[in-house]
């Protein structure tokens, strides 16, 4: 229980806002032009059906590869059949947590077993086996331009190495 609290408290120090935040609390100038442009991209090619609320994803499970087999377009060498791995429920094959974009630049590789690199190739991906739907290359850019915006800085603090159990007993 102490390790979970431990590992909560962390956590909530990641939640910084970034400068979509600040234009979700009616800063129309907390996006550049190009970021809105491509937060009209964002929703208008529906990324918006699995990356909502103001995580933009991590709260719902969805399967993965609705049009066609994510492997075939990820080139994954392994083929992870979601939750079904542990539930052993056929009805749960390719389910997986639908990420949160939150700091998404920093944090690739993509796709649940990192096997892409690239934000944009990621992006094209999901164009096409979530939405059956071929994003542009200026789509594509434009949605890379918005979600750099969901990037927030991380506090000094959190960056330091924590201090060993065994020191805090010397308190």
């Amino acid at each position: 229980k102490n390790l979970s609290n431990a590992i909560g408290a962390f956590e909530r120090t990641l939640i910084t806002e970034s400068r979509f935040d600040k234009y979700l609390n009616g800063d129309a100038t907390a996006l550049t032009a190009e970021e809105a442009d491509g937060l009209k991209s964002f929703i208008s090619s529906g990324c918006v059906a699995c990356h909502k609320n103001s995580l933009l994803g991590g709260d719902m499970f969805w399967k993965f590869g609705l049009f066609g087999n994510y492997w075939e377009h990820t080139k994954s060498e392994l083929i992870d059949k979601g939750k079904a791995e542990v539930t052993n429920k056929d009805s749960d094959s390719y389910i997986f947590k639908v990420p949160s974009l939150r700091n998404i630049e920093k944090t690739g590789p993509y796709i649940h077993d990192g096997s892409v690199s690239d934000l944009g190739e990621t992006i094209r991906i999901m164009g096409i086996t979530q939405m059956n739907h071929k994003i542009e290359k200026e789509e594509i850019e434009k949605i890379v331009t918005f979600l750099k915006s969901l990037t927030a800085d991380i506090p000094d603090e959190v960056k330091q190495e924590p201090v060993e159990l065994k020191d805090l007993y010397l308190l």
